[in-house]
């Protein structure tokens, strides 16, 4: 019985102990303890009041909540920068009566990435996804909230997996 006792608790320990090398997101952060967000302006034909300073602290907080680095102001390991590029509506189905029937918001965003440690990882890439809405419903209020939350929420986890993963 002892002996079955020491081998659980030895189980037990070594599997916390390989928990500490693992992370659960994929992101290799590598030597970077620190990173920054620049300000993300709107540079699109069509101006909403606000999207950049949402999409900006969107990618903070993604990458603050999937790893361990601190956010910075200035002087990061890991630098993130870039703009709002698209942000329009364009009509996807339509009726008998040739109206439409669905709408779909798009907007999309250049970045680019620098890895102050390792240049070689530096990347500027343009990310988009986008958001079907009922072509009856107006694009305001909650409709747009929740537009942007999914946008966002997928634009800046394809940012996170490109510069902080290998998938």
């Amino acid at each position: 019985m002892k002996k079955l006792g020491f081998i659980l608790c030895l189980l037990l320990i070594l599997s916390f102990q390989s928990c500490g090398i693992y992370s659960f997101t994929g992101a290799d952060t590598g030597a970077a303890t620190t990173f920054q967000v620049n300000y993300f302006q709107n540079t699109s034909d069509i101006v909403e009041p606000g999207i950049d300073r949402a999409f900006t602290l969107e990618l903070q907080d993604l990458i603050q909540g999937q790893t361990n680095l601190s956010l910075t102001n200035s002087g990061g390991d890991l630098i993130y920068e870039g703009e709002i590029v698209d942000y329009y509506v364009s009509p996807i189905t339509a009726t008998a009566q040739n109206t439409a029937a669905q709408n779909r918001l798009t907007i999309a965003v250049n970045v680019r990435y620098f890895n102050t440690l390792d240049p070689e990882k530096d990347i500027e890439r343009q990310f988009s996804f986008y958001y079907d809405y009922p072509a009856n419903a107006q694009l305001t209020g909650s409709t747009l909230d929740t537009a942007l939350e999914e946008i966002y929420s997928r634009i800046t986890q394809d940012i996170f997996n490109a510069t902080l993963t290998n998938w």
